[in-house]
This record gives structure tokens, sequence and C-alpha cells, in this order.
């Protein structure tokens, strides 16, 4: 029995002296920022803390996670029944995205270590232009000077833009310039007289009506500043596009009677001395029902000139020509895409390697 009482009596005298310590208790102990933007600099919240206890309270230390959280509280002991803050600043320059902060305090509290919490989503500032735009076009600066449109079924017309920026500290006046052969692009410029650090757009569209327009395309547009048209890579825009033609409103007559390519996949033109031109001819024939239609033939080798007869008809064999100029190829093998754009909706796209040698 005396043991039970003198556990108890030494309980009761824990919890009189415990009484007696400062004891902190927060009004809140976490704070979400929200999107907050980077360009604006430095957040802070206030923690506010009370001293609930029976002695006077001191924050021996206030700690951050990391370098950009920065604490500052209250350094003069709280007495009872008094209160203290924490103000916690958080800096979002060069930190986008979502963040959690946690700031740890330590006390001579009945509790010696609390936690509050930060958190939020810092919005990246807008990149100045001279960060964005690259690219030297004379006295404007771009991001690229190429414009890949894509793939345009024949008939539609597709646009596209390429922004550039007057980065220098004078007034400019800019135009656009086309080839006459480039009749199926127009262009437009949307702030032709750009002041310093202002951003205008060029602005594209491909007209796909263009009988001869299949395949793939590439055409040039030249900058032109202050009225200097100066007609050099330096001022080159290049504009991409794949025509297709559209196959998906056929009816199922009319797909019973299309035409249809037959050709070899290989063809060998044989041997050709070299700085001597070689004519050679391949066949292509319709065993299809319709005309056959060659809408176009080529190769990216501008070594050779390929011609296609415009039509061949049901049963008939027409010829793909190919002219190989071997001046400046050095004796060996050599392998040649031929590229024939037709009519015939299956295989709209039939691709021919030729064989040759220089000897």
């Amino acid at each position: 029995m005396k043991k039970i009482l003198s556990t108890l009596c030494m309980a009761l005298v824990a919890v009189a002296m415990m009484a007696q310590d400062p004891v902190i208790t927060f009004e809140k102990t976490e704070h979400d920022f929200g999107k907050i933007n980077e360009g604006d600099g430095r957040v802070s919240v206030v923690f506010e803390f009370k001293n609930e206890g029976m002695a006077p309270l001191i924050l021996s230390n206030v700690r951050a996670s990391c370098g950009c959280t920065t604490p500052t509280w209250t350094k003069e002991p709280v007495e009872p029944g008094q209160t203290g803050s924490i103000t916690v600043t958080y800096n979002p320059n060069g930190r986008p995205g979502r963040f959690q902060k946690t700031v740890t305090i330590t006390s001579n509290a009945t509790e010696p270590t609390k936690k509050v919490y930060i958190k939020g989503e810092v919005i990246p500032k807008s990149a100045k232009p001279v960060n964005k735009y690259t690219v030297a076009v004379g006295d404007l600066s771009m991001k690229d000077k190429t414009l890949n449109l894509g793939t345009i079924k024949k008939g539609e017309t597709k646009n596209g833009e390429l922004e550039y920026a007057n980065l220098t500290q004078a007034d400019h006046h800019v135009e656009l310039a086309t080839n006459a052969a480039d009749a199926f692009l127009i262009s437009q410029v949307t702030l032709a007289d750009p002041k310093p650090n202002e951003v205008g757009k060029f602005m594209f569209a491909i007209d796909t009506k263009s009988p001869k327009l299949y395949g793939p395309i590439e055409a040039y547009a030249y900058v032109v500043i202050d009225g200097k048209k100066e007609i050099s890579e330096t001022y080159r825009l290049t504009i991409k596009a794949n025509v297709e033609e559209d196959f998906s409103q056929m009816t199922v007559e009319q797909k019973q009677q299309a035409p249809i390519i037959e050709t070899a996949a290989e063809q060998n033109a044989g041997k050709i001395a070299a700085g001597k031109t070689l004519k050679f001819s391949f066949p292509i024939k319709n065993i299809g029902v319709n005309p056959l239609e060659v809408r176009r033939a080529y190769t990216a080798d501008k070594a050779l000139t390929v011609k296609a007869p415009k039509a061949v008809k049901s049963g008939k064999k027409g010829a793909i020509t190919v002219e190989i100029h071997t001046n400046g190829m050095k004796p060996g093998n050599y392998s040649r895409e031929i590229v024939v754009i037709t009519n015939d909706y299956v295989n709209p796209i039939k691709k021919v390697k030729l064989n040759f040698v220089v000897e």
C-alpha cells in the first residue's frame, strides 16, 4: 500500500512540475500560398503562437527545410498567456512548379519540437524575347526559320506562323517577298512596323488547289527589312508540307473502277561512264479499269531528272524516264529512290529503287 501511495505521489509531483513549464500552441500550423508568380518575388506568412503554460517560453531555434525558405521569430521570452510569432518567407525565384516546405521550431516547451508547413505553386515568369528568339535574320530575331505544316489533304488550305522579335533599339518596317514559282504560298505580316522589343508574326498558308501540288513540297519566303530585299539564306524562310490526295469520299463503285499501278520495286540501269548522262526507262502498268493518272514522279537527288506520262489507260503500259547525270560522281555503285504518285487509291505512292554503276 505504501508503495502504491509513493508512486501516486511521484506522478502528482511530475504533473505539477509539468504545469509549471511553458506550453506552445499555434493558431494554424499550415499555410497554402496557392498560385504565386515567380516574377513577383518573395512571399511571407506569419504563424502566431501562444504560451499557455506557467513559465516563460523561449524559442531556441527555428530551422527551414531548405535555403529558399527563411524564418524570423520572436527572440525574447514569451511570458505565460502572451503571444509571439514566426514569419516564414519563401523565395520563388528560379523555382517554378509546386512546392512544400517544413519549418521546425525548437523551444523549452513541454513539447520541445513543433513543425509548421507552407506550400503553393510557382507560375514561371515569361522569358524575355532575347531568351526566346535566338536566330538572327538581319535586324530581327526569330525562334526558327522553318515552318512545317505537316500533311495537307488535296484541295484544302492550311495555315501556320513563325514569330519574330525586334530586339534592336530602333523601329523597323518588315515585309515578305515570295517566289513567282511558289504562287500557292500565301504570306502576311501581322506587325509590319515593329517597335523595339515588339513581337510580330509571319503568317503563311498553302493553297493545295494547284493541279501540280502533290507529295512533299518546299517553298521559300524572304524577309525584307526597311525596304532592303536580299535573296540569301540569312533572310530565307522555308515552308514545308506534304500534300496527299483525299480518297475518303470515294463510293464503292468508284473503288471498283479505280486504276491500279503495277511496277517492279527495283530497277537496274546498268553502267554509266563518269561524266556522262544516261537515259533509262522502266514501265508502269495500269491493271485497273479507269485511267491511271500520274500526279507526280520525282527523286530527291538533283543529279537525276524524272519524267512520267500524264495518264496510262486500262491494260496499257507507260514509261517512267530517268536521266542520270554523273558529273561530279565518283566511280562506284549507286542506289536512288524514285517516287511515283498516282490516283491509285490503294497505293497512291509507289517507290522504286534504281541501281546503277558509275565507272
